[in-house]
Parts: C-alpha cells; structure tokens; sequence
C-alpha cells in the first residue's frame, strides 16, 4: 500500500492518473467531494489508456471532509477514518454513472446559477467549518445573487427564462444537507435534475428548509425530471458552473451535460 499526499488544487487527478498506470487495482481518496472529485477525474481519465492491460481500477473514500456527499452514495458517511477503512475491506465494487461537461466529469453533481454563486461566497470563507459553512454561504450569496436567463432544454424538457439554479445530480445531496434529487440513484443511466426558478425572498426562505427535507418537488417554482442529456445556454453571459463543489468558469455560454452510464467502479461498503 502506497500513500499519497496532495499538496495543491488538481494533484489529486495526477496521483490517480499516476496510480493507475502504475497498475493500482484500488485508489482510494481521504478527503472531501473535491478529493473524490479529484481522484475520480484521474482514473476515468486514466483508464481508458490501459483498462485492456489492468482493467478498471476500484475508487474507495474515506470521508474527513465537511459535506461528504459521495460518501453518503457508498456507505462511509459519518464514519471516522479508521471505521471507514475497516468498511472498505468488505466492500463490494458496484458501477456508477457520471456526468460529464466540458471534458471533466462529475461524480455527484454539477450546478448553475445559485449553487455555483455558493461555492464562490464560501471559497471566501475559509474560516467556516461543519454544517455553518454550508449554510451561512446560502444566505450571503442570495442577498447578492442575480437569477441569470438560461435555456434549458433535454427530452421532454424545455424551458426558458430567469432561473435561481439548475442543479444536475447523480446523487441525492449536494451542499451537504441539501437534498436536490431525493430519488437519485448513481446507478439508473439517468441523471436527476432540478430547476428552480427565480423566486422572492419569501419562498426562498420558504424552500430552504424544504430543500434540506427533499419535499420542494411540489413548489410552482421547482421542476424535477429524469435525463440523460441536457443542453445549458446562458442567455446574458458566460456559464459559471459547479462542479462537485468545484467552480469552473469555462468562458462559454452553452455546454451539453450527458451522462456515462456504469463509467465508474467504486467500493461500496455493506
């Protein structure tokens, strides 16, 4: 067994790469959603180069981040590392889908518009820790944030106008405590997206809670459905996304998200 340590922004995908050519069967990443995020982007980017020689090597997580929400898909969620680590040994492998946008993929979720405009005010607020820097970031970020106009469009989906956020999901959480996609499952070939549209300062604070519960899909302002692709267009500028928690401001006003089904191998613990 090896260990690794990263030290700045993007190490994690080379050491997975890294791992992965050296012909490592198990890689698993000690840290948050933007460690999974990492190290996830390592190996698919990695595999394709020598899955016929090693085959698919195996993502494991030991969660000591502070939302963990693809811990919460493979069973490790709330547990210390050590324990974390003793569920790993009996874990069973399962294939997961991911989304992918921009030639990066994502393994639980990617946003626009609102989540986004969280990541950044929370990037600002390095002194946060636990479920405050979650949640102080949402209220910040609303009294500044201005719903942009995009176009939505996917089968049997399609919309237009001034939309709070758009949030794309393969698992159920994002955010931490946010349960945007309730019945997500990383497994099913789809991706679960959630709209919402512009909304006042009432509803908002209305929608949090709801949000937190998963019990928003009845609000007018909220529309949930199932796909495998879907199309963005900002109407008014450059898209600025999420992605895992991730902010990436590609320079673009349009990008399709599609989903990989079965791309990824991970250890789920029993």
């Amino acid at each position: 067994m090896e260990a690794e340590r990263t030290a700045r922004p993007g190490d994690g995908v080379e050491l997975a790469a890294r791992a992965v050519r050296a012909g490592a069967r198990h890689v698993v990443a000690a840290g948050g959603d933007g460690t999974v995020h990492e190290v996830a982007n390592g190996l698919l980017h990695a595999t394709g180069r020598v899955e016929a020689r090693h085959g698919a090597p195996l993502l494991g997580v030991v969660p000591i981040g502070t939302g963990n929400d693809f811990a919460k898909l493979v069973g490790v969620y709330g547990h210390a590392p050590v324990r974390a680590v003793q569920r790993l040994v009996t874990a069973r492998p399962v294939a997961f889908d991911v989304g992918r946008v921009f030639d990066e993929y994502f393994v639980n979720s990617a946003g626009v518009g609102f989540g986004a405009e969280v990541v950044r005010v929370r990037n600002a607020m390095p002194g946060l820790s636990g479920f405050l820097s979650y949640l102080v970031p949402v209220f910040r970020a609303f009294a500044r944030f201005r719903p942009p106009r995009l176009e939505v469009r996917a089968s049997g989906f399609g919309e237009t106008g001034y939309m709070m956020m758009v949030e794309i999901c393969n698992g159920t959480t994002a955010g931490g405590s946010y349960r945007f996609a309730p019945a997500a499952l990383p497994g099913d070939g789809r991706l679960d997206v959630c709209v919402v549209r512009r909304v006042s300062l009432a509803r908002f604070l209305l929608a949090v809670p709801r949000v937190m519960r998963g019990t928003h899909g009845t609000m007018r302002e909220v529309a949930l459905f199932q796909t495998r692709s879907l199309t963005l267009r900002s109407l008014e500028g450059p898209l600025v996304l999420h992605l895992d928690g991730e902010l990436r401001e590609p320079d673009a006003r349009h990008c399709t998200v599609r989903v990989e089904p079965g791309k990824l191998n991970v250890l789920v613990a029993q």
